[in-house]
């Protein structure tokens, strides 16, 4: 009887005692702490680590898909009338994206690499052969007038030249060459009066099976936040194109990696050498990616919003006090000069003006986002979209006939789609770590659950104790009675 009621009263003191570790482990976040210190140790730019070696070489498939707007009433433009576009695409590249010239700096802190990318054309994936023609602007020749305009005599050469050859404002050329280069007959007979002038135009041209510049990163070794973080890039350590010292930060990685331990409240920020700038991307929403939990992160519409609406924005006025509406960011000072202008696909989060002014503008979330889904213990990107348009500034410039009586418009030529999702290993990989990290996390309410279990049996078993019988002496009157 007495080893029964220790039992009894064990469980009861057990209960107890599980119950408040429990709550105290809970309260305290000892495990979730425990699990973030170990992953951030380990997620480090270091050779041998498996960090490293989906940072050199991304196992994940990347596809670069590019949608033309292929111009369908030249003639009435150069009238005065509203362009009228038909978006064709996707046309589809599988890239490949190789961290080279890798050399690690300052006692392993730091890693320089070029980021050479290579793209290999996927007919099965495209809508059309490379071949397949477009019209659109002649930015080439945008480019030469834009320059010139200002200098009568240059001007009356460059337009008589453009007459004798043909050139006009619109051109046509197959999907390859707009992207990868052509050899433009006005670039080569400016050559004579600039030796040193490229005569091949492209919106991509030496961009296949190159990189844009040295960067220098730092590994994570020192602070798991700086994991993957851009340093400097081209040896610089900041930008010199824009108009204030903001706007000409090189702030946050290349956009593919980021750090472990992420929260819904932080900022990630990237620099993009295709935009000649740095912006950052909020919390939007939970998602779950091939059973995978992450968070979505997209650029906010502040990030492109006019001066007025977003103060910070007005560095990236070009020249000073050259603002365009919101949606628009003008690149030419990091384009040589070409009057190119940057913005979401079909002016998603642009001023509604922009939409209007071009026919066949149908801007839409889901299709036009920027997007990046990250499992927040790692860092891992384990799916995302980039997705810019590449515009051009087109005005009627009195010293050139061929620009006629086109109105002032920011005309749409191609955008494109840049998109990853974690391929099937990765995804296994990273589903064994989701599944320790809930185990890991969970121990303290096992306690609790085990500790209310052992304190029911405790009830129960006290419940079934019977209660003393009376002694025979008590019950000797009700006999005699």
């Amino acid at each position: 009887m007495i080893l029964k009621a220790c039992c009894i009263y064990s469980s009861g003191v057990f209960s107890i005692l599980l119950l408040i570790l429990g709550i105290a482990l809970v309260l305290s976040n000892v495990f979730p702490h425990f699990l973030q210190s170990m992953v951030e140790k380990e997620v480090v730019l270091k050779n041998g680590t498996e960090a490293f070696e989906a940072w050199e070489s991304p196992p994940a498939p990347i596809y670069m898909q590019f949608y033309f707007f292929n111009l369908t009433n030249p003639l009435e433009v150069l009238d005065g009338d509203r362009p009228a576009v038909l978006e064709i695409g996707p046309y589809t590249y599988r890239e490949y994206r190789l961290m080279e010239q890798v050399d690690f700096q300052e006692n392993g802190t730091k890693v320089a690499a070029v980021n050479t990318k290579t793209y290999i054309f996927q007919r099965n994936m495209s809508r059309g052969p490379e071949s397949d023609l477009m019209r659109t602007v002649n930015i080439p020749a945008m480019t030469v007038m834009e320059q010139f305009k200002d200098t009568p005599l240059m001007a009356n050469l460059i337009s008589s030249y453009m007459k004798s050859s043909g050139e006009g404002l619109f051109t046509t050329h197959t999907v390859g060459e707009l992207l990868w280069g052509y050899e433009d007959t006005l670039l080569k007979a400016l050559k004579i009066l600039k030796p040193d002038l490229d005569v091949v135009f492209g919106l991509f041209y030496k961009s296949n099976a190159s990189n844009d510049g040295e960067y220098v990163f730092f590994t994570g070794q020192q602070n798991y936040k700086d994991f993957a973080r851009v340093d400097t890039w081209n040896s610089e350590s900041k930008m010199n194109w824009w108009t204030s010292d903001e706007c000409n930060m090189i702030n946050g990685t290349n956009g593919a990696s980021f750090h472990p331990v992420i929260t819904k409240n932080e900022m990630l920020y990237m620099f993009s050498s295709d935009l000649c700038r740095s912006l950052y991307a909020l919390y939007e929403e939970d998602v779950t990616v091939k059973g995978i939990p992450g968070y979505r992160f997209s650029p906010p519409s502040k990030i492109f919003a006019n001066h007025t609406v977003n103060p910070a924005n007005a560095g990236f006025c070009v020249p000073a006090g050259n603002c365009l509406g919101s949606g628009m960011l003008n690149v030419s000072s990091c384009k040589q000069g070409a009057p190119i202008v940057m913005s979401p696909p079909h002016f998603y989060q642009a001023d509604e003006k922009y939409v209007e002014d071009v026919f066949g503008m149908r801007p839409n979330k889901e299709q036009h986002q920027t997007t990046i889904d990250i499992n927040p213990l790692t860092g891992i990107v384990i799916q995302a979209a980039k997705r810019l348009q590449v515009n051009v500034y087109i005005e009627k410039m009195t010293a050139f006939s061929q620009t006629g009586n086109v109105r002032t418009v920011i005309l749409p030529v191609v955008y494109l789609n840049e998109s990853v999702v974690i391929d099937d290993t990765s995804a296994m990989k990273l589903k064994k770590i989701v599944v320790e990290q809930n185990v890991v996390v969970n121990i303290p309410f096992m306690l609790i659950g085990l500790g209310i279990i052992l304190g029911g049996i405790f009830m129960f078993l006290m419940c079934q104790q019977k209660v003393p019988e009376s002694t025979s002496a008590e019950r000797q009157p009700l006999l005699t009675s």
